[in-house]
């Protein structure tokens, strides 16, 4: 079996007649590519026509020096996706929340014992969350969660993919608390991002450490984060305090 896929459905209103796509989301589909890194696809699903153009065209120019995934934007969304690209419902692994059963290395078997594709929702984290995921989940996709704290999109699928090919353990409570390469996630809970000027804010969300921004700041634990994303809360926070 080859390495497993993940499939994103976009889930944010897009503006009417935008030819853009959203920035924060931009950032944060670029971070995906990194993190599942090249030998594997990103699917982005459920996109109108100008969105798709849109994120296509951004993805296709990125200038990141680091080895990416593939990726396809479709604008089928997930149902259509998975008729036109003969991938049984049984076989596409929901990460949702409200799922009974935590994620963990042994989905990614083959099916029918594990999956080969890992859907979640491309949504705006939500505080508090609006449950969106449901949307997803009344077609009926068999589903694991990674936990009952919120994370935003990108850094549930770098958890998804730590897990099933890493083989990290997500070390919940009633979950494995070692992998099989003796390895457990680490996590940054509700960082406070601090700008300078006395400017803060803190991020409501669950992140993976950041490893290099740990060691250069002398192992505080920092969020993994979009290259960009800081500055784009930065600048969201500057119009905030706008009159």
């Amino acid at each position: 079996m080859g390495r497993p896929q993940y499939i994103v459905e976009h889930m944010e209103e897009d503006e009417e007649g935008s030819a853009s796509f959203p920035h924060w989301a931009l950032l944060e589909y670029r971070q995906m590519l990194l993190l599942v890194g090249p030998g594997s696809t990103v699917h982005f699903t459920g996109l109108s026509p100008g969105s798709a153009s849109s994120l296509r065209a951004a993805l296709s120019s990125s200038s990141s020096s680091k080895p990416c995934a593939e990726f396809q934007v479709h604008t089928e969304g997930i149902l259509d996706f998975a008729a036109k690209a003969q991938v049984p419902i049984s076989a596409i692994c929901l990460l949702d929340p409200k799922a009974p059963q935590a994620l963990s290395v042994r989905d990614a078997s083959p099916p029918p014992n594990g999956y080969s594709h890992f859907l979640l929702g491309g949504i705006l984290g939500d505080d508090p969350p609006r449950d969106r995921t449901s949307a997803l989940r009344a077609h009926g996709f068999p589903g694991r969660h990674l936990g009952t704290m919120q994370m935003t999109t990108d850094t549930a699928l770098g958890v998804t993919k730590r897990v099933v090919e890493d083989h990290l353990a997500l070390g919940l409570e009633g979950t494995e608390q070692e992998g099989p390469t003796g390895a457990t996630m680490q996590w940054v809970d509700q960082p406070e991002l601090k700008f300078g000027g006395g400017e803060s804010v803190e991020m409501p969300f669950r992140y993976m450490v950041d490893e290099e921004r740990t060691k250069a700041y002398r192992g505080k634990p920092e969020p993994l984060m979009p290259e960009g994303m800081r500055q784009h809360i930065r600048n969201d926070l500057d119009r905030a305090f706008e009159f």
